[in-house]
């Protein structure tokens, strides 16, 4: 395979053997996650992409090109999920000793999508050409697979600049087919191709600033308030400060000139409206009847559900949320009902309470002047394809969220740039409420117009932002992409060893 690399080293040229050259992959795995956020070394994850491409095509088979794509993939998710372990931490005397095998376990589990792709790419008569294609369309299924999980895809490395416009037209997985290809054509190449990967990268790039630097329309009128409480998670639920938290979010609330709405973040509130009416009281005193779109749990016919509450006037509810999809071992187990009506285990069944159920699905709530809004609370908002299947389109997109279950490092502002390129990908702005962090508004291409400091208490008053028209991967999804790789794909399968180069 190597043959097919014009004036790539031979066999003989790559002086690692064995578990060398998997340390090497597994060290080039943790150099392309120094993209993601908060680092944003873009520049480190197309040099380590090319790395891994050259180290694949140099493999002595599919086998070795498999395990070369596993350690590469444990290496990037080992570093880019480190924050996995956070939840563990929060009752260490409990949880503690599960946190290795939980980034180990997810590391490996995510890092076999990178071992088939490369396995696969090996196989093509031209493995560079061939690794792009394999591996966008399995980072792609990444996001689908067990309910999927498309956190720290490649092509998020451009979150933040002006390359992350294209994800207006082709969505998360032409972000990585970029960032694979820019780093594989050096590969295929040299000298060449690394002037095409920087012409590439220079198009998209000048696309992206002709797209930020047109005007915006302007947003529904009216003031929303997002309020930020920063519970501590490990003292959150805590029932001898139930009062005090709840304090402090009617006292945000009601702070100087309140607000046309004003909203509070994902379970922020510590009791249930079917068990504690008259909290629904001290909300509208607090808001002086305005609407209050609070993240609050509810129960419903014996079901749990993690929702999304608009109140109004003297309490009543104006629309809701329940959030539909739901995070497997953490809200939900899988199976679990099947086990409480096989086996009569309630641990891990919804219908019994002891997990949350999932709502119907995507909703838009009219909210009068403010506009419609989709509702995304929190692990929802890393779907694309959730944002797409939404019954109709939206004014604007609303995430709730509470991060402080992801530490104070890495995991909040990675799901805080996946948020953002939401808002790229529909043309919608997009307002963010998190417990901790990061509480911010986000324009319609992906711009953070201001956000409230992370880890402290306090409220932002804002306008919300205009809406675009929709965008083409509003319209079309992934289907541009998916014909863009099988096009890749005949190219590698077609040209052959000697030719073509």
């Amino acid at each position: 395979m190597a043959d097919s690399l014009q004036g790539s080293p031979g066999r003989a040229g790559l002086r690692l053997y064995g578990w060398r050259r998997l340390l090497l992959a597994f060290g080039l795995g943790a150099v392309i996650a120094l993209g993601q956020a908060p680092i944003g070394f873009w520049w480190a994850s197309l040099a380590g992409l090319a790395g891994l491409v050259w180290l694949v095509c140099l493999a002595e088979g599919s086998r070795a090109a498999f395990w070369l794509g596993l350690a590469a993939g444990t290496g990037h998710f080992g570093l880019a999920l480190s924050w996995i372990v956070e939840p563990f931490l929060i009752d260490i005397a409990r949880h503690g000793w599960m946190a290795p095998f939980a980034v180990v376990i997810l590391s490996a589990g995510l890092g076999l999508f990178w071992a088939v792709a490369a396995a696969v790419a090996w196989r093509m008569p031209v493995p560079a050409l061939g690794f792009v294609a394999t591996f966008t369309a399995l980072e792609g299924l990444r996001g689908v697979v067990l309910t999927g999980f498309p956190w720290s895809m490649v092509g998020h490395v451009w979150i933040g600049t002006p390359v992350d416009q294209l994800a207006a037209a082709l969505g998360p997985s032409g972000l990585t087919l970029v960032t694979v290809l820019a780093a594989a054509l050096p590969v295929l190449w040299r000298g060449r191709g690394l002037v095409g990967a920087a012409l590439l990268l220079a198009v998209v790039a000048a696309a992206g600033h002709w797209r930020l630097s047109a005007p915006l329309p302007e947003g529904p009128a009216g003031t929303v308030r997002l309020v930020q409480p920063n519970a501590e998670q490990a003292l959150k639920w805590d029932q001898a400060l139930a009062d005090e938290h709840l304090g402090r979010l009617l006292a945000l609330t009601a702070e100087g000139q309140v607000a046309d709405l004003t909203i509070w973040p994902e379970t922020a509130v510590p009791y249930m409206l079917e068990y504690a009416p008259s909290v629904a009281g001290m909300v509208a005193r607090a808001s002086q009847g305005r609407p209050v779109a609070l993240g609050i749990q509810r129960e419903e016919a014996g079901r749990n559900y993690n929702s999304l509450r608009v109140l109004e006037g003297t309490g009543d509810e104006l629309t809701r949320y329940d959030k539909h999809h739901l995070v497997p071992f953490g809200e939900y187990f899988p199976f679990g009902d099947l086990a409480y009506r096989w086996f009569g285990i309630t641990a891990f069944a919804a219908q019994s309470g002891a997990t949350y159920s999932a709502g119907p699905g995507p909703m838009v709530l009219d909210l009068g002047p403010l506009g419609r809004v989709l509702p995304l609370i929190c692990y929802e908002a890393v779907f694309p394809r959730l944002v797409n299947a939404a019954p109709e389109r939206a004014d604007w997109m609303l995430q709730i969220t509470n991060d402080a279950w992801f530490g104070v490092w890495t995991g909040p502002f990675q799901h805080f740039a996946q948020a953002r390129l939401r808002a790229v990908e529909q043309g919608l702005p997009l307002l963010r409420v998190a417990n901790t962090g990061v509480t911010a508004v986000i324009d319609a291409r992906g711009r953070v117009l201001d956000q409230l400091p992370f880890g402290t208490m306090g409220v932002l008053d804002t306008a919300i932002p205009g809406a675009l028209p929709p965008t083409p991967y509003a319209r079309f999804g992934d289907g541009p992409v998916l014909l863009l790789l099988a096009g890749l794909a005949l190219l590698a399968l077609r040209r052959t060893r000697a030719g073509g180069h």
